[in-house]
């Protein structure tokens, strides 16, 4: 049964006047009471409703639409599921939202928000509401360019689940795996831990069942050991008991499987043949069993966090947030703008301006980018201490030859590295200003030299280096997006937080449709 149309009242009632008298600083409250049938128009509700349809027996199918704003609201309040389905009956402001002004009852429970928040992952859902709340702006605006100018930048997100030691990452894959069986077969922890030779594992804490000095080295190396025993006797185990249920099987070697990837990237063997831990960290290591997506990652040389990145493509001339990615934590923000791409493409639009930092220098955007994009971003600072930089260089780009302060030219190619011969260098009369090395002048050729050469020209200029200012824009809004979303992520998993990062970027955008609103009436009564 497809869920009904959302039809609440569009004029404010007397009691929500009065509600709406009383709000001083939460305004979206009362914006979104204002626009929800704008938001939510017929068409709009018609396509959610394809999104999800409540199959509870017996119940009133629960509209899309009203569930769509709770999830907003829950955004911008920063609230659990428990604690959504509580401010629905104890907070005005979320009733006179939802059109259940001084209700007893939520309009809908948590598992149908739950269920409903699931339909949106599962079917690209968020992304249409973003989409929403651009086509919003660009009636308001009069805005019908086909052509975008965007700024793209990231933040650091801090992952939810725990982050564990070598040690205790074996410990809880395994505890883990032993939990699924003794769940199947209605024991205790404990018991099952004996039966598989794990005796290590029946304690609430792994490295309390050890009871060693961790300050000697001899003693940890004994301890890793008897660990990845520990993993053999419960991988052997659960292979050889056959009055398992399928489901627990499988769910327990998926345990062990995350537990014997843990062992390859964080262990190896020692000189008298026990374990001993690796030197140095493995690529995408494992740093959480709960979420596999977390990754220790850098935001700057000196920073470093656990988690994810999140990413923000800013409309420079609407103000909105166009699209947003999420990736781990390990990964180059330049494997964001696949996905940044594709949300584009879903609103028909077209990269004219891309305003980005150097990290995104590398991405297939910039690569793969047709003549009529612009990249904006500050270049590199050339350096080479108290000899010449490269831009001392001229790159003859029609004969493919780079000429020497000294006038010795050599052909080059993109990506490569041009050696001036060393006899010519030795006798060259610039060679102190030059070179100290015996075996002449090297020039590295970047693989998009023109790119590059575009951009320190630019930056040369006062209105280059105020297009570079503009990106500030993107920044900003980013600081807001960490306001509603906090430093670490809501959910386990990158999806669910694309999820949440998408439904903040709603609540960004109609923070700048109410501030159109508030303008557009200023021109009018001036």
């Amino acid at each position: 049964m497809r869920p009904p149309l959302w039809n609440p009242p569009i004029e404010l009632s007397a009691s929500e006047e009065k509600v709406a008298q009383r709000i001083r600083k939460a305004k979206l409250f009362l914006f979104l009471r204002e626009i929800r049938h704008e938001l939510f128009d017929d068409q709009f509700q018609q396509e959610l409703a394809k999104v999800f349809k409540d199959s509870s027996v017996g119940l009133c199918p629960v509209p899309p639409a009203q569930i769509a704003l709770a999830i907003i609201l829950q955004a911008y309040t920063g609230v659990s599921d428990d604690e959504a389905i509580e401010a629905m009956v104890m907070d005005r402001r979320w009733q006179l939202v939802l059109d259940c002004l001084d209700s007893e009852q939520a309009p809908f429970g948590k598992g149908t928000l739950v269920r409903f928040r699931a339909a949106l992952i599962a079917c690209e859902g968020d992304r249409m509401l973003i989409e929403r709340t651009i086509e919003m702006a660009q009636m308001r605006q009069g805005y019908s360019s086909r052509t975008l100018r965007a700024a793209l930048d990231s933040s650091p997100l801090w992952g939810a689940a725990r982050v564990e030691d070598t040690y205790n990452l074996l410990g809880h894959a395994l505890r883990k795996a032993l939990e699924v069986i003794a769940r199947d077969q209605k024991q205790n922890l404990s018991t099952i831990a004996s039966q598989a030779g794990a005796d290590l594992l029946s304690g609430s804490s792994l490295k309390a069942a050890l009871d060693l000095d961790w300050d000697a080295p001899q003693q940890k190396t004994e301890a890793l050991t008897r660990i990845l025993e520990t993993l053999n006797n419960v991988e052997s185990w659960v292979t050889e008991k056959t009055d398992l249920n399928a489901t627990a099987v499988t769910q327990a070697k998926q345990s062990i499987e995350d537990a014997r990837i843990i062992e390859a990237q964080d262990t190896e063997l020692g000189a008298n043949g026990g374990a001993k831990l690796r030197k140095g960290v493995a690529p995408n290591r494992r740093i959480s069993i709960e979420d596999k997506d977390m990754c220790h990652g850098r935001k700057s040389r000196n920073k470093c966090f656990n988690g994810y990145k999140r990413h923000v493509l800013k409309d420079l001339d609407l103000g909105v947030v166009r699209a947003v990615g999420v990736t781990s934590a390990n990964q180059p923000e330049a494997e964001v703008t696949v996905a940044i791409e594709t949300d584009l493409q879903s609103q028909k639009v077209k990269l004219e301006e891309l305003q980005i930092d150097r990290a995104y220098l590398t991405s297939h955007l910039v690569k793969q980018r047709d003549s009529d994009l612009t990249i904006i971003c500050k270049s590199w600072r050339v350096r080479n201490g108290k000899f010449f930089d490269k831009t001392a260089f001229v790159l003859d780009w029609e004969s493919s030859q780079v000429i020497c302060p000294n006038g010795v030219n050599l052909p080059f190619v993109q990506g490569q590295v041009v050696h001036f011969p060393k006899k010519e260098c030795n006798r060259c009369p610039l060679r102190s200003q030059c070179t100290e090395s015996n075996n002449g002048r090297s020039v590295s050729i970047h693989a998009d030299e023109l790119l590059l050469k575009e951009l320190r020209e630019r930056q040369k200029t006062a209105q280059g280096r105020a297009k570079l200012r503009e990106r500030v824009s993107v920044e900003h809004c980013l600081a807001k997006i960490g306001q509603w979303q906090g430093e670490q992520a809501r959910y386990i998993g990158l999806r669910k937080n694309l999820f949440d990062l998408r439904r903040v970027a709603v609540v960004h955008n109609l923070h700048v449709l109410a501030q159109m609103l508030l303008i557009n009436e200023t021109k009018a009564t001036a």
